[in-house]
Order: structure tokens, then sequence, then C-alpha cells
């Protein structure tokens, strides 16, 4: 007989026991959501939930956005409280219609939090569906969203629902059990955010003021040292034009600015542009104009050189020339680059200069912007001809674009330093003795043996002698 404490026996108490303990252990245990990551709301999400049907409808933008923002597991908590519904703007809106500068500012990390304010605005936790808008007679009926803001539900006269300032344009378009979806014009901005967004775009706009140093003291007459006399515009740039071309702070003085636009300084780029611009309109240098435009910077390069008073004179290529080059040619890193420097001269000239310059002293080296080489122009046919031999070309379009700053000159092929042209012949030279030298050979001692042994009338047992 099993002892009894208090008239119930001891296996009817582990038992008792046991059960109680295994049910306290079952409700201590956290749910797992869908990701893995522990809920406080202990439930999980369904696959018929309105949160999947998001991720896996039309609004593939916003659900990227919600994604990027880190909001899945604040909307499983939502999900699991109250139906939800969620105002979802269309693709196109997100992709075409919105503003480039304030997406860029959404994705930017530390802005996060404004765009999880954003999102969060699209959001209202209950289920509002369609029919459940005010009429069109009726006061708008004002709702709170997730991010602790509020949007009003509105009906015009004709009949068209609007969602703050934003029509609804397919109401009903995901219905869930735990929630509804509306597909809207546009996306809904709160207040808070565009404030933020337009301090952070005028604190861009704010040019930073370089702080002067301490005056300076001569130490050899222990007085301050005088600064240096101003620039007139106009003048020459007292900056080389190889150091206005380098990266990063220089020691130099700054150039001089130009007498052209309301701050005394040539609109480089717009000058740029109109020279590109003629180059299309001429016919034929579109190759030239591409590259300058869609393969390099050298345009914006060339625009801030000519906004800082320098001038520039182009040698462009036509089309046929350009068409010549090979893949070797251009394979390289930074080989446009260095092609087009080797054709843009430091100097303001003229078909009409340059061609007076090569009658009067026969041969002029011009500098390039591609440090150290020259192009070397002379008289030819009546013409100025650049370079020699093989890769001369001849100045066949003159004064394409003349503006007293920049000058066009159409030339009929592409022009490369004399060192280049070393080197690829070298390189040809090379490749044939390799290949002269790929076809086997017999050595001196071998054929000596070999005619020895035919002198004697005897037959070789060797492979080299057959």
């Amino acid at each position: 007989m099993d002892s009894h404490i208090y008239g119930v026996s001891k296996q009817t108490l582990f038992l008792l026991t046991l059960l109680c303990f295994s049910v306290a252990s079952i409700s201590a245990l956290p749910h797992q959501n869908k990701t893995g990551n522990s809920t406080v709301t202990g439930q999980m999400i369904n696959s018929n939930s309105v949160l999947v049907a998001l991720l896996d409808s039309h609004y593939t933008e916003l659900a990227e956005l919600v994604e990027k923002a880190l909001l899945l597991q604040t909307l499983e908590e939502a999900v699991g409280k109250h139906n939800i519904t969620i105002f979802a703007p269309r693709n196109e809106a997100l992709e075409r219609q919105l503003n480039p500068e304030f997406k860029r500012f959404l994705l930017e990390p530390g802005n996060l939090k404004s765009l999880q304010t954003l999102l969060l605005f699209h959001i209202i936790p209950q289920r509002v569906g369609s029919s459940d808008w005010p009429g069109h007679k009726s006061n708008p009926t004002r709702h709170t969203t997730l991010c602790n803001d509020h949007l009003e539900l509105i009906t015009k006269n004709s009949g068209k629902k609007l969602v703050g300032s934003a029509a609804l344009t397919r109401p009903n378009d995901v219905t869930r059990p735990d929630g509804v979806i509306h597909g809207i014009e546009r996306l809904l901005v709160p207040q808070s955010v565009q404030e933020e967004f337009n301090r952070r775009r005028n604190l861009r706009s704010i040019s930073a003021v370089l702080p002067e140093g301490a005056p300076e003291v001569d130490p050899r007459t222990h007085r301050l040292k005088k600064s240096e006399p101003p620039v007139r515009a106009g003048s020459q740039p007292v900056l080389p034009i190889y150091d206005a071309m380098s990266p990063g702070p220089s020691l130099a003085p700054a150039p001089a600015p130009g007498p052209g636009g309301p701050h005394h300084h040539f609109d480089g780029e717009s000058q740029v542009k109109d020279f590109i611009q003629t180059l299309l309109h001429y016919g034929g240098y579109n190759e030239m104009a591409d590259i300058l435009v869609n393969l390099t910077s050298l345009a914006t390069e060339m625009g801030r050189l000519v906004s800082e008073g320098y001038v520039l004179t182009v040698l462009a290529p036509n089309d046929e020339a350009m068409a010549k080059l090979t893949t070797d040619q251009l394979s390289e890193p930074g080989a446009p680059e260095q092609i087009i420097y080797y054709h843009i001269i430091p100097e303001y000239q003229t078909e009409e200069s340059m061609y007076n310059a090569v009658r009067r002293f026969g041969k002029i080296g011009y500098d390039t912007l591609r440090l150290p080489h020259k192009v070397v122009a002379q008289e030819a046919d009546g013409s100025v001809k650049f370079g020699s031999g093989d890769g001369s070309a001849y100045l066949f379009d003159p004064d394409i674009y003349t503006d007293g700053r920049i000058s066009v000159q159409g030339i009929d092929g592409v022009l490369f330093p004399e060192v280049e042209k070393e080197s690829t012949s070298v390189k040809k030279t090379v490749s044939s003795v390799k290949i002269a030298t790929t076809t086997p050979r017999r050595g001196k001692l071998m054929e000596v043996a070999c005619r020895v042994l035919g002198t004697f009338g005897q037959d070789s047992h060797f492979t080299t002698c057959q």
C-alpha cells in the first residue's frame, strides 16, 4: 500500500507536479516569428498575412523600402495586436515621379529615422475599407498612423476618395484577414520629414568660409608680410595649366578670373557645351564628342579650366580616324583620356595662326596637356600637318569652333607621341622574332656530325639527320 499525504498518493502528487512544471515551461517559451526572432505578441506571422501579401504584391518599391528601413518586425508586432491598413504608392510614383534628391536623402544611412517615419505614416493600426470612407457631404475622418501622426480621409463632390493629398487609385487592392492594402497615386510625406529634408538641403547650399590664418612675419625685416596685389580680371592665369589640372591643394596663387559673367568669371561649362554641340551639328565628329561627354570627365575638366581663365585648342579627329583605333589602344585603363590629352593644346590657335607659324619657322612644337609630350606641326601641301610618318594627320576642317577661349580644329587622323610609336614597333619586331625562332633548328655540332657520317657513306640513326 502506498503511503498517503493528506489523502493523496505519492504517484498522483508526482504526476500533478510534473504536469504543472511542463505547462509553465511551455508558456514561458517565446514564440518565434517567420524570421526566427522572438516577438512580444506570441503570434507567428501567417502566410496569408497582409505583410506577406505586401512583399509579393506589385507594390515592390514600397516593400523594398520597408525592408531597408528594418520595419518588418515592427509591422509583425502591429499585425499581432490589431488589423492594419496600408496605403501603398504605385511603383511609378517611387521610381520616376519622386524627386531624386529626396530619394537619395531617404536612403542615406544617417536618415534611417526619417525613412521609418515616412513609411509608418502610410499605415493605420485599424482596418479601414473603401466602404468606411466618409461621404462627400460628411466631414473628413481623422486616423492616427503608426508614427503617431494623423491622416485625413476625404471624399470629394465628384466621388473621388483622398488619403491626405493623394488620390485612392486601387481601393481594397489586397484584402487579408489581418489587414487591407489600398493603392494610392503618390507618396505621402509627413511634415516632420519634409522639414528635416529642407533643413539638410539648406545646410548643403551654404558655402563654407575658409578660415584665415595668422599674419606672417618677414624674418628679415620683422614686419608683416604684405599680401599679393589683386589680379585684374581678364589677365593671364598665374597658375600654370599643368598645376591647375593636378588634384588637391596647391601653394601657387589662384588663377585670374575671367571678365565674363556676373561674378567676373568665364562660364566655361556653357562654352564647352557650345563647342560639343557645334561638333555634333557639324557632322563627322560624333566619336570625339562621345568620348568627351560619356566615356571620360574631360568635358567637365575643360569647363573648369576655361572658367578659371585658361585657353585651349582642340585637335579633333573625325569619325573615320577614330574608327581606325584598335582594341589594344583603347583597352588599357585611362587610354581614352591620354589620347584626348595629347590632342589638347593649352594655347589659343586658329588655322591662320598655325599656318603662318609653320610657313615662317618650318616646324613648330606645341605643348599638350599630356605632359611632357609635344605635337609637332609643319607645312605640307598648303595646309598644316601634325606628326610624321604613318601617324601624321592633316588640318582637315579648320576653325570648326572659335570663341576666343576654345578653338576646335578638325584633323583626319589620331595622333600619338613618338615614344609610343617606337614602343609599338619594338613589340612588332619582337613578336616576329619569336615566330621565327619557333621552327626547329639543329646545333652546329650536330650538323658537323651528320656531315661527317654522310662523307663515310654511313646512315645516321639521329632523328635530326633524317
